[in-house]
C-alpha cells in the first residue's frame, strides 16, 4: 500500500472506530420492532451490501445489476502499453513447451456484468438473515503478437464466460440501536457454486486456435468457501445521513491448486434527503486484495492473467448515488436506486488491467 492509498484507508478506518466506539457503553439489549423506514435515506447506497437490518418478521427481496468496465493496463500506478508488455515483461512459464520468453498475448479490455438476486428475513429484531445468488457474464478482448519476440500484431480475439457465480449466505447481528445511531456485525460465508474450469478459444503467437482453460480472471467463482466478516454503522440527523462499513473476504482451502487473495474493503458515505421520495449520496471506498496463492496447473499461457502474481493491489473509488423510495399506494416499500463511480487511485500488482468505471442499479421490496 503506497502513501496515496494509505491516507484515505486510515481515514475511513478511523471513522468506523470513532462511530462504533460507543457500542459497548450504549447497547442495552432492548431494541423493539424496527419497522420499515419509508425514507429514501433509510438505506445506504445500493452498492453497499449488508448495510441495514429489518424488524422481526420483515422480509425484503432485491435485484441488483452491476456493470464494470476495465480498459488499459498498469504496473503499480503507472500505465503501460500492450507493446511494452509484449516485448519487456518476462513470461513466467518460459522454458515450458511453446512458451516464449516474454508475454505475447495482452488483454486490452474486459467487461463484467453481474445479476444479483437477494432475500432478507429477520426472525428477531437483533438478527437479519440474507441470501444472495449471482449470475455472472464476462468478456475480455486481447491482442496477440506474432512469434516469440517483436511487436508485430498477429491478430485479436475475445474470450467469454457466463453462468452462476458464488452464493452468499450471511447474517447481520445488532450491536447498537440508540436514537439515530445503529451498528451491526456482518457475518457470513460464500459457497463455491461458480465454475472454475471455464474454457474458450484463443489465438496463440503461432496462429493456432486451441480452447484451453481460461485464466483466473475469466472464471465464474473463487472455488473456495470464503468467510465474510464485517461491521457496519449508520447515522442520521434531519435531512443528512451517513455511514461506514468494513467488509472482508477471507479465503479458506484451495481449488485446483490455488486460492484467491484475501480482500478487505472500507467504505464511508454521506447522503442528503431532498424530498420524501428522493435522496442522493456520495461514497468513498478503499479496497485491497492479495495476489492469488498457488497455481492451477491447467492454466499456462504467455499472458499476464495466467500469472497468479498479477492479481490484487489497492484501489480507491469515488461513487455517487440516487435513491428513490415509494411511500404510498402500490409502490409503498419499494426502492429503486443507482450508484456509479470510478477509481481515483489504483496501485495494481501488474501488469494488470485497470478499472475505468462501475455502476450498480437495484430494486428492493420490503414487507
Amino acid at each position: 500500500m503506497n502513501e496515496r492509498t494509505r491516507a484515505p484507508a486510515l481515514a475511513l478506518i478511523s471513522a468506523i472506530l470513532f462511530f462504533c466506539s460507543p457500542i459497548v457503553a450504549l447497547a442495552d439489549g432492548s431494541h423493539g420492532k424496527m419497522g420499515m423506514v419509508p425514507t429514501p435515506a433509510g438505506h445506504g447506497p445500493i452498492g453497499v451490501m449488508g448495510d441495514h437490518m429489518h424488524g422481526q418478521g420483515e422480509w425484503m427481496f432485491s435485484y441488483r445489476y452491476m456493470h464494470m468496465d476495465m480498459e488499459g493496463n498498469r504496473i503499480g500506478d503507472n500505465e503501460v502499453s500492450p507493446a511494452t508488455i509484449a516485448t519487456t515483461i518476462p513470461n513466467r512459464f518460459f522454458g515450458q513447451p511453446m512458451q516464449p520468453p516474454t508475454l505475447r498475448v495482452v488483454p486490452t479490455k474486459m467487461t463484467m456484468e453481474m445479476h444479483m438476486f437477494g432475500a432478507m428475513y429477520a426472525p428477531t429484531d437483533w438478527l437479519t438473515l440474507m441470501a444472495m445468488l449471482n449470475y455472472v457474464a464476462k468478456d475480455m478482448d486481447h491482442i496477440t503478437f506474432a512469434g516469440p519476440a517483436g511487436n508485430t500484431v498477429r491478430g485479436r480475439f475475445t474470450t467469454e464466460t457466463s453462468g452462476i457465480g458464488d452464493t452468499r449466505l450471511s447474517s447481520m447481528i445488532r450491536l447498537l440501536k440508540r436514537g439515530n445511531h445503529k451498528a451491526h456485525i456482518n457475518l457470513g460465508f460464500s459457497l463455491p457454486t461458480g465454475s472454475t474450469d471455464e474454457s474458450d478459444q484463443i489465438l496463440t503467437p503461432t496462429g493456432a486456435t486451441p480452447s484451453p482453460r481460461l485464466p483466473y480472471a475469466m472464471q465464474l467463482g473463487s472455488g473456495t468457501v470464503d468467510l465474510l466478516p464485517g461491521i457496519t454503522y449508520n447515522g442520521k440527523a434531519a435531512k443528512f445521513g451517513w455511514g461506514a462499513q468494513y467488509m472482508g473476504t477471507i479465503r479458506t482451502g484451495s481449488d485446483n491448486g490455488y486460492s484467491w487473495g484475501d480482500k478487505h474493503e472500507v467504505t464511508g458515505w454521506a447522503s442528503y434527503t431532498w424530498s420524501s421520495w428522493l435522496s442522493s449520496s456520495i461514497r468513498l471506498k478503499y479496497s485491497t486484495m492479495d495476489e492469488i496463492d498457488g497455481m492451477d496447473p491447467a492454466i499456462m499461457a504467455p499472458v499476464q492473467t495466467a500469472n497468479p502474481d498479477n492479481y490484487g493491489g489497492d484501489r480507491v473509488d469515488l461513487l455517487f448515488g440516487i435513491n428513490l423510495v415509494g411511500d404510498k399506494d402500490w409502490y409503498k416499500g419499494q426502492r429503486l436506486a443507482i450508484e456509479g463511480g470510478l477509481p481515483i487511485e489504483q496501485d495494481l500488482n501488474g501488469p494488470q488491467m485497470e478499472t475505468d468505471f462501475v455502476i450498480t442499479v437495484g430494486w428492493q421490496k420490503a414487507f
